[in-house]
């Protein structure tokens, strides 16, 4: 990432988090980012670690639906932490041009990967997503993106 900050610690035996500077730049981003890149990332609870109900952080990867279609785009779905979320998300990527998930460390002692930090840049294709796992990153660069809140029950799958 550009920008937020995700790192493993290791005096702390943990990660270390700070979106405070992707937060200062974010307003500079505005008109370069497509219209649901810019929602989702100025949502006001996006980036509110410790409370936030619609924050991102500690969501965990449930699912990556990729259909055959080439333009048919690409969900990723995340189940809500239980003593956080409400409800799960739902990113849902059209004109999708890259996509890639890279495994980074070796954590088998946790049930899922879960979101530590994101950020959404401006891209030639539109923009460029940015998720940082607790083990994995994910790399999606795409036309825009709509986020959905809720529809996404604890077991990854649609609910309601």
């Amino acid at each position: 990432m550009e920008f937020a900050r995700a790192d493993w610690d290791p005096e702390l035996h943990g990660f270390r988090v700070d979106p405070s500077a992707y937060l200062a730049e974010l307003p500079r981003l505005r008109a370069a980012l497509p219209p649901g890149a810019w929602a989702f990332a100025s949502d006001e609870g996006h980036y509110r670690l410790g409370s936030g109900t619609r924050c991102v952080k500690d969501l965990g990867l449930a699912g990556v639906d990729i259909p055959g279609g080439k333009d048919s785009g690409l969900t990723l779905a995340f189940v809500p932490s239980k003593w956080k979320h409400d409800a799960g998300l739902r990113i849902r990527y059209t004109g999708v041009r890259h996509f890639s998930i890279t495994y980074k460390h070796a954590i088998d002692w946790m049930e899922t990967d879960t979101v530590l930090l994101d950020e959404i840049l401006p891209h030639d294709a539109g923009c460029s997503h940015e998720i940082v796992l607790t083990d994995a990153v994910i790399i999606v660069h795409c036309r825009d993106l709509a986020a959905v809140w809720g529809g996404v029950g604890s077991s990854g799958r649609e609910s309601g």
